[in-house]
């Protein structure tokens, strides 16, 4: 086919390559992306960074919840051989 039609060899092999071209320019450059870049970074205050500090201390305190459940054992006999080793 190289030899007899090289021309119609060129555009079977065009035809994918331009597909291909588009479809890496889509993803390369992608409309909803650049919109994000272009936002300026706003530094938060001193004052907005002393208050998130001090509500990350209270929540890290290590307090823990207590409910009011509690465990009750059943009145079923309880035979430690017939019980797995690992749970």
């Amino acid at each position: 086919m190289l030899l007899d039609q090289p021309l119609n060899l060129i555009k079977m092999l065009l035809i994918p390559f331009l597909v291909f071209g588009v479809v890496f320019l889509l993803f390369k450059y992608q409309p909803g992306r650049g919109k994000s870049r272009k936002a300026p970074k706003i530094k938060p205050s001193a004052r907005t960074m002393e208050k998130v500090a001090a509500a990350k201390k209270t929540h890290t305190a290590g307090k823990r919840k207590h409910y009011p459940f509690q465990v009750i054992e059943g009145s079923k006999g309880k035979n430690d051989d017939q019980q797995p080793k690992y749970h």
